[in-house]
């Protein structure tokens, strides 16, 4: 299967998740580009990007396991060409 590479935005609003999404992120460490987390304070939540180059299964399989925890609200953003691929 061909890789796709995506961002996927995350939303956390419950801090007691934190823990199992970061296990998550490491279970998935492997597809991983890259990580940037912005909390923010004033609104009791963070605010998480991942960018991934994997199968679009394991992106998927991903983002629904991190929105399936409690507070946690998960979306991936898809680029249109493939891996090695250009527009």
């Amino acid at each position: 299967m061909q890789n796709r590479v995506a961002i996927i935005g995350i939303i956390v609003e419950n801090p007691a998740s934190v823990g199992e999404l970061n296990a998550l992120l490491h279970e998935y460490g492997g597809y991983i580009i890259g990580r940037m987390g912005i909390p923010y304070r004033e609104k009791s939540m963070s605010i998480i990007s991942i960018a991934i180059d994997a199968p679009q299964d394991v992106i998927s399989a991903l983002s629904g396991r991190l929105g399936r925890l409690p507070g946690v609200q998960a979306k991936a953003v898809y680029s249109s060409a493939g891996k090695g691929e250009s527009k």
